[in-house]
């Protein structure tokens, strides 16, 4: 595994897509009950990614785990992600300024491989940089299958 992982490396790596479509999937996208889901993506050993889920969160918002340095039961974060999963019109499916204050303002989040948080759409990932700017990466269905 490379030292520095550029965002689309990290999606395309198998866990990482099984865990982000299962995330978007379990989140009930456009259903009553929808709700966030999220977690952080992690270097496992040095060679592997996983990912380490984030409790359910609620409508339109997921509560961040615990995760001093950068680090998450002694693995180093190398992205976040959760799910947008309302699709109505009353909601945004790219990031909002309280998603992007988020990564930006969260100091435990400036580990040396951390690229940004994912944010998994109805039609798009986005991806929030760790000073907080916006990417669209591609459509959810190419990226995640």
């Amino acid at each position: 595994m490379k030292s520095s992982l550029r965002p689309l490396d990290i999606l395309r790596y198998p866990a990482v897509r099984l865990a982000l479509a299962a995330a978007w999937v379990e989140s009930k996208p456009g259903l009553a009950g929808r709700h966030e889901e999220g977690g952080f993506i992690v270097l496992d050993g040095g060679e592997e990614l996983s990912v380490r889920r984030w409790p359910t969160g609620e409508g339109n918002q997921i509560k961040v785990p615990e995760h001093r340095g950068c680090v998450v039961d002694g693995l180093p974060i190398v992205a976040t992600f959760h799910t947008h999963p309302n699709t109505g019109p009353d909601y945004l499916q790219e990031p909002g300024e309280t998603d992007k204050r988020g990564v930006r303002d969260d100091a435990e989040l400036k580990g040396s491989q951390y690229v940004g948080e994912f944010v998994v759409a109805n039609e798009t990932v986005y991806l929030i940089t760790p000073s907080g700017a916006v990417r669209e990466l591609d459509g959810r269905s190419e990226l995640l299958g």
